[in-house]
C-alpha cells in the first residue's frame, strides 16, 4: 500500500499489472520470512527432543529440519523407537538381574550342601570320634568327597566363566569323531554296568573326521553320555548316532530314560538348573556341566539342542565341522 501511495503522489498511473505484481511480490516476502521463522522454530524444538532420544551427538546437520517432510509424524516415530528400545533394554536388565539373583542363590545352595556336611564330619571327629577307629576313617572319607564336589563346582564355575568372557583358546585339530566317540564310551563301561545301562552305537560307522578341540569335544560326549547314565532307566540303553549335513556332522547322544517335560527343555542349560532338585542333587555333578557343553559347542561356531517326551526317552544332538 505504501508503494501505491507513493506512485500515486508522484502523479505516475498505476496499471493493474503493476499492482498484481507488486501484491505477489510483497506475498512471497512474507511468506519467505514466515517460513524461515516457523522452520527455525520447530528446528529448535525437534533439537531438544532429539538430544534426549539419540545416544550420537547432534549437530545443526544432524538436526535439521525440512518443512517439505512430515516433521511432527517423522518426530512421533523417532520418538516411539527411542521408548520401545529403552523398554526392551529394561525388560532385559530386568531379566538378567533375575537371573543373577537366581544364580547366586543356586550357587549358595550348591555350596552350602558340601560345606555343612565337612563340618558335621569335622566336628563329630573332635567330640571323640577321632579317638573310635571304626568312625574315624570313615568320617574323614566322607568329608574328603565333599570337599572334592565343592572342588568340582568351583573349578566348572572358573570355567564357565572364562568361556562366557572368550578366554578359552581352541586347540583345533583333525580327529576322528568315531574314534573318540568310542574311548569316552569305554571310560563310562563302569557306571553303565552299575545301573545295567547299554551304551553303544546305533550302527558300524566308518572313520568320520572333523576339525574341532578334541579334548573340549570329549568333554561334551562324556558330559551327554554320563547324564544319558546317571538320570536313565535301570537296564536301559544309550545310543550315539552321527547323521550327515552338508559340510556338517550332527552326532546324538539318546537314551530310553524318563524324559523331561517340553516346557522344561529351553532351561536345561542354564547354570545349576535342575529338572528335579533332589534326586539330581543325590546323583552327584555340579550343575554346570550342560551350560559348559554348551558354551563348548557355540565356541565352535555350532549349534546344540535337545528333545525329548515324557517316558520315551531325551536326545542331546551338536554339530561339528567335518574335515
Amino acid at each position: 500500500m505504501l508503494c501505491f501511495a507513493i506512485l500515486k503522489a508522484s502523479g505516475t498511473p498505476i496499471s493493474l499489472l503493476q499492482i498484481f505484481l507488486t501484491s505477489i511480490g510483497i506475498s512471497a516476502a512474507c511468506f519467505i520470512v514466515f517460513y524461515l521463522l516457523v522452520e527455525r522454530f520447530i528446528s529448535s524444538k525437534i533439537k531438544v527432543l532429539y538430544r534426549n532420544i539419540r545416544k550420537s551427538k547432534i549437530t545443526d546437520q544432524n538436526a535439521s529440519v525440512s518443512m517439505y517432510k512430515d516433521v511432527l509424524a517423522n518426530a512421533a516415530d523417532d520418538t516411539k523407537k527411542w521408548a520401545d528400545e529403552r523398554n526392551s533394554e529394561i525388560s532385559k536388565l530386568k531379566e538378567q538381574e533375575a537371573f543373577r539373583r537366581e544364580f547366586l542363590g543356586n550357587l549358595a545352595h550348591e555350596l552350602k550342601t558340601p560345606v555343612f556336611s565337612i563340618q558335621g564330619y569335622i566336628l563329630t571327629l573332635l567330640e571323640g570320634g577321632l579317638e573310635d577307629e571304626t568312625v574315624n576313617r570313615s568320617f574323614l572319607e566322607r568329608a574328603s568327597k565333599a570337599t572334592d564336589r565343592m572342588a568340582s563346582i568351583l573349578e566348572d564355575l572358573d570355567e564357565i566363566t572364562k568361556m562366557e568372557v572368550d578366554r578359552v583358546e581352541l586347540n583345533i585339530t583333525k580327529f576322528d569323531l568315531i574314534d573318540l566317540a568310542q574311548e569316552v564310551m569305554e571310560s563310562l563301561e563302569m557306571p553303565a554296568k552299575d545301573k545295567q545301562i547299554t551304551l553303544r552305537f546305533n550302527k558300524d560307522y566308518d572313520p568320520i573326521e572333523v576339525l574341532a578341540d578334541r579334548g573340549k569335544i570329549g568333554q561334551v560326549l562324556t558330559n551327554l553320555i554320563s547324564n544319558s547314565i546317571a538320570y536313565g532307566n535301570e537296564s536301559g540303553r544309550t545310543q550315539v548316532k552321527f547323521y550327515y549335513m552338508d559340510e556338517a556332522i550332527m552326532c546324538e547322544v539318546a537314551d530310553n530314560g524318563p524324559g523331561i517335560e517340553e516346557h522344561l527343555l529351553p532351561r536345561l542349560f542354564e547354570r545349576f538348573y535342575r529338572v528335579e532338585q533332589s534326586r539330581n542333587r543325590n546323583e552327584g555333578g555340579s550343575g554346570l556341566g550342560l551350560a559348559i557343553v554348551k558354551h563348548i559347542i557355540e565356541s565352535h561356531e555350532q549349534t546344540i539342542n535337545v528333545r525329548s517326551t515324557i517316558n520315551v526317552g531325551c536326545t542331546f544332538s551338536f554339530t561339528l565341522k567335518l574335515a
